[in-house]
């Protein structure tokens, strides 16, 4: 019998460990209603992904005050069907990878520099400054036709040379190769 016991404890053990954890929460759908139980299954991604990487690497080599949301970067544009670089090379063209951005604005991209404002956009932080532009360039520019960085160009800034300055950082990005000191930096 007690080997019986052992056995169900092992396996009731090896069991738990390999299931996936589960988020409890209780909420109301109004005041004084009574709140019932979800249970919401909490993802934990250990993909690689070396876009993620890649990205994270070369806003390294910019000292980047945005290196360490590569990976929102990506899943942003992955969300909303973008070039994974574009957020990215947009904020290299308007502040230099939010080096010169407004104090504590966030704002890495001119984002509604000329809409009235003193000096743009300011927005909670660095992710909420991606989704907010990733959001824009999705709805504004690509969803009305204006899909290549041609033609969200003339519309998205006053500068005529915009739209080659976003795909000189677009093919940098792309080709970029992380030197020795970078690769060990990534593997530690």
């Amino acid at each position: 019998m007690k080997y019986i016991w052992n056995t169900i404890i092992a396996i009731t053990l090896i069991f738990a460990a390999f299931t996936v954890p589960q988020k409890v929460s209780a909420s109301e759908k109004e005041a004084g209603a009574t709140a019932t139980l979800s249970a919401n299954i909490m993802k934990q991604s250990y993909e690689f992904d070396d876009r993620v990487e890649h990205l994270r690497s070369y806003l390294d080599s910019k000292n980047s005050p945005m290196t360490a949301t590569a990976r929102h970067m990506v899943a942003e544009a992955d969300r909303l069907g973008l070039d994974w670089k574009l957020i990215a090379a947009i904020a290299g063209v308007e502040s230099y990878f939010g080096v010169h951005i407004p104090t504590d604005s966030y704002n890495a991209w001119g984002w509604a520099i000329f809409t009235g404002m003193k000096d743009g956009r300011h927005f909670e932080g660095w992710e909420n400054g991606i989704s907010q532009v990733s959001e824009g360039i999705r709805n504004n520019y690509v969803n009305r036709g204006l899909d290549t960085v041609e033609k969200i160009g003339p519309v998205y800034a006053a500068d005529p040379g915009w739209s080659w300055k976003v795909t000189h950082f677009i093919n940098e990005i792309e080709a970029y190769t992380p030197n020795k000191s970078d690769q060990l930096a990534i593997a530690l």
